[in-house]
């Protein structure tokens, strides 16, 4: 910071007079009074370099207040939670085909993994998704699976399966969300048989708008039987 300067007033001149007696008595007069004025000019110079002085100090004073502000507002920060970027809590393990095994994080030492495939029309949007994932043995589906179709699915229209062509089996709706309507199925030891030799999962749905008409989505079996043999057996 810059130093703080005083400029100090002059003292006013004494005046001469014309006679050498009167000069002798008015210089004596004028310097006693000149020596009686500069006494009080000099200690408002050394009161004005007090201030100045001082004025320095507070400045100063001001400075280390500030950086000791600065540093308690530095150690704050660390006190502050700067948050951690969200992970996905899915990721993709392994890719069988046209199948992912799709597993979630967890604390477990594997995480769980379902096989997945995200189902699409003729022009590549996507219109159903098509999840499954095994059971323990000792009951009459060897496998679970969920179905995920368009919103606006007629519902008292089962969902239909068929592989290859093959005779189709129905199944109901379970309920339906903002993301589509869901149908959680069952499939016996002879349903994944089928699906593992077989090329083309046939689905289909009916719109509700139209009820005279059907949709056909195709899932590809390709992979079907890699997948599946990776992923998780469910317990309960």
């Amino acid at each position: 910071m810059p130093r703080l300067i005083s400029t100090l007033p002059l003292v006013a001149l004494l005046s001469l007079g014309t006679a050498l007696h009167a000069q002798e008595e008015t210089g004596g007069n004028a310097a006693a009074e000149t020596a009686t004025e500069e006494q009080p000019a000099a200690e408002t110079a050394t009161d004005q370099g007090t201030a100045a002085e001082d004025a320095e100090g507070t400045a100063d004073d001001g400075e280390e207040t500030t950086d000791e502000g600065e540093e308690e507002a530095g150690s704050d920060d660390e006190a502050l939670d700067m948050g951690r970027q969200q992970q996905d809590p899915t990721y993709i393990k392994e890719q069988y085909g046209d199948w992912q095994l799709k597993c979630f994080r967890s604390e477990a030492e594997e995480d769980p993994c379902q096989m997945y495939q995200l189902l699409t029309e003729e022009a590549g949007n996507p219109v159903a998704e098509f999840s499954l994932f095994r059971l323990a043995e000792g009951a009459q589906a060897v496998a679970g699976a969920t179905i995920v179709v368009p919103l606006g699915t007629l519902l008292t229209e089962e969902l239909r399966i068929s592989v290859d062509g093959g005779r189709a089996k129905t199944y109901t709706y379970s309920f339906c969300s903002m993301v589509g309507c869901f149908a959680r199925i069952g499939l016996t030891q002879e349903d994944i048989n089928s699906f593992k030799a077989g090329g083309v999962a046939n689905l289909q749905i009916v719109p509700a708008q139209a009820p005279d008409q059907t949709v056909n989505i195709r899932a590809s079996l390709d992979g079907f039987t890699a997948a599946f043999d990776n992923v998780t057996v469910v317990q309960n």
